[in-house]
């Protein structure tokens, strides 16, 4: 095997190196499920562990739908919602007939920030002994396609929360901010550095600097958002969208989706050595060549995982 021979090109052989082992071990795992006969009460893998206190979670073929359930405060985030919503993506991790997660909290609020009277109670040493910080890293770290539906409030932690998604769909009533300025803090679950780079300088200065937030359509023109529905539909056009990303290759989905992520930190020459490397590691995949055959013969492709 070929050695790194400068610091560069030691980056890119831990990387080639950890995507291949990361390929053998879904390979390992066996090829996807069936989905056949599932239904939103079908109990699949990644529901049959003790259910969240704080989320509503239900599966249709091959996605998982997650809803925030605090309607008393607004769905603001709290330690516990945090804590079981990274446990609830890690289940989907695991789970192999999962191929996409839906996000999404009640009409009135996806998520009105985090919860005052638990901040509230913390000091300086308790903030930085906050185990928040360690459920925001492991949401951050989800693999598969995640989609955030949002309806009404997605502020503060709510707004950042959403940003944690790879595809936003949002109400035409939703309202996306970074209010902390008027409690005398700042965003602290990365609103200054996602925002900035879905919405550009100058607008995500204003947000944070001024406490205001905008309209789902300002978003949407901003880029923050992809799409714009009524907020009856919502959930419903989400849920359409991730049924079509999770009938993709598996293997595929992940190395996409983590080569755009990087192509946010990457300059474009190491961008694209990564993206090269990935797309030669499909080559040996069976869904690659199930891919080419189905295209060849016009019919639809039947991906395994594998």
């Amino acid at each position: 095997m070929v050695q790194p021979q400068n610091s560069q090109d030691t980056f890119y052989y831990f990387n080639i190196v950890f995507l291949y082992r990361f390929m053998l071990i879904l390979q390992q795992n066996g090829p996807r499920p069936s989905n056949k006969n599932t239904g939103l009460d079908a109990r699949l893998p990644c529901e049959t562990l003790a259910m969240p206190h704080t989320l509503a979670v239900h599966t249709d073929q091959a996605v998982c739908l997650i809803t925030l359930q605090r309607p008393q405060a607004l769905n603001a985030l709290n330690t516990e919602l945090l804590a079981e919503l990274a446990e609830q993506l890690r289940r989907c991790t695991s789970d192999d007939s999962i191929g996409a997660v839906v996000l999404t909290g009640s009409r009135k609020a996806f998520a009105a920030g985090a919860d005052l009277n638990e901040m509230a109670s913390r000091d300086l040493v308790g903030m930085l002994n906050d185990p928040r910080q360690a459920h925001w890293q492991s949401i951050s770290q989800f693999a598969k396609p995640l989609i955030a539906a949002v309806n009404g409030y997605a502020l503060g932690a709510g707004c950042e929360l959403a940003m944690h998604a790879d595809i936003l769909i949002a109400g035409e009533d939703a309202q996306f901010g970074q209010p902390e300025i008027n409690l005398g803090i700042m965003p602290g679950a990365g609103g200054t550095q996602r925002l900035l780079r879905a919405v550009g300088k100058s607008l995500a200065m204003q947000m944070v600097l001024s406490g205001e937030p905008i309209s789902a359509r300002r978003a949407l023109e901003a880029g923050l958002v992809s799409e714009i529905t009524p907020p009856e539909l919502t959930v419903e056009r989400a849920l359409q969208l991730a049924q079509r990303i999770a009938s993709k290759a598996p293997l595929a989905l992940r190395l996409a989706k983590e080569a755009l992520l990087k192509a946010q930190d990457l300059d474009l020459a190491s961008g694209l050595r990564f993206e090269r490397h990935a797309f030669t590691l499909l080559a040996g995949t069976a869904d690659r060549n199930e891919g080419i055959r189905a295209f060849q013969e016009k019919r639809r492709a039947h991906f395994g995982g594998q």
